[in-house]
């Protein structure tokens, strides 16, 4: 059995997937597994990028052509011919560290198969196009440093430091007997992967090294202001997905519990404040519509996401509301640069 595998989905990825690949294969130890997800790609030679690199390493590299899914899909495809004992997601236009990879690759060799980690965080970093200062993302304040833990253990979250897909290497076993399966032909699935799985993990560990590269900046990504609000609907399908799911599977413990609905709060907030955005009476209309849909199926957790600090800023009324609401916006984007 591989000691981890690392999914990287591609689609018409030539231009730089090349970093990707390569920052996983690292010095080619043999107990890592890159398996390269081909979604379907028609625009460039991904396909043939990834098969060189699949000759090159065929003990290391595994290479997968599927038709057009989405990135979702091609996680799932990814999970499915995992055979390392972890798995993480690496986006191929990101990459992670040549340092911190070797601490923690180090210490994943160091747990005992009767005894690992359900949840491994590191850091992330922001590579922000034209920033001049990387912004990273660490846990110290939150998590106890290599030392195993459970959410009772927990400190409190800043808003900048939820676990994202960059920050997790789940124990693969773990993802597989939830079942997680992401939904095709679908942005914004990521959220997904980082929130359904938690309420199967009960042990964690954290590695304070900046593994994730995380960049950002091309006028096409997901992540972009106009792209967001142009996929909206996804994002609502994605924010309506994990409601229901936290619906149907409410955590034991109550600091998980806690997490999953801060999370969702953010959910409701990220959706709503693009919503406002837009400006148009469309989407002002599926931001009332979203609220309503929480209320309807949890009237508890609506209060609880609708009657915060930030749930009251999305929900201003009127013209000059939204207006402070998207103030609001701008001001958080430029302290904490997430697009």
């Amino acid at each position: 059995m591989k000691l981890i595998s690392f999914a990287i989905p591609c689609y018409n990825s030539a231009e730089y997937m090349r970093h990707s690949i390569e920052s996983a294969i690292g010095n080619a130890d043999e107990d890592v597994e890159v398996i390269i997800v081909d979604d379907g790609s028609t625009k460039d030679n991904t396909f043939e990028i990834a098969k060189e690199y699949e000759a090159k390493y065929p003990n290391i590299v595994k290479v997968i052509h599927q038709e057009n899914g989405g990135h979702g899909q091609a996680v799932n495809t990814g999970l499915a011919h995992a055979s390392g004992k972890f798995f993480k997601v690496i986006d191929s236009d990101d990459w992670i560290d040549a340092k911190a990879y070797k601490k923690v690759l180090s210490t994943l060799r160091e747990f005992k198969d009767d005894n690992m980690p359900d949840l491994v965080i590191s850091n992330y970093v922001y590579e922000k196009v034209g920033a001049k200062r990387k912004k990273i993302i660490h846990y110290e304040n939150v998590f106890p440093i290599c030392q195993f833990f459970g959410w009772e253990d927990i400190g409190r979250f800043k808003v900048d430091q939820y676990i994202l897909m960059h920050s997790a290497i789940y124990r693969t076993q773990v993802l597989k007997d939830c079942g997680l399966q992401l939904p095709k032909h679908t942005f914004y699935v990521d959220n997904i992967f980082v929130f359904e799985p938690l309420v199967a993990v009960k042990k964690m560990y954290y590695i304070n090294a900046n593994l994730y590269r995380y960049f950002i900046g091309r006028d096409d990504q997901s992540v972009n202001e106009s792209v967001m609000i142009s996929r909206i609907d996804q994002q609502l399908f994605v924010t309506r997905r994990m409601i229901d799911f936290y619906n149907e599977n409410e955590p034991e413990t109550e600091k998980c519990r806690k997490y999953m609905r801060n999370y969702l709060r953010i959910m409701m907030e990220v959706s709503s404040i693009f919503l406002i955005i837009s400006g148009t009476k469309e989407n002002l209309k599926k931001k009332e519509d979203l609220w309503k849909y929480a209320k309807g199926t949890n009237p508890k957790l609506y209060k609880e996401l609708r009657y915060s600090i930030l749930g009251n800023s999305v929900n201003l009324s009127g013209h000059v509301g939204r207006k402070i609401s998207a103030i609001g916006y701008k001001v958080m984007n430029k302290i904490i640069g997430f697009n």
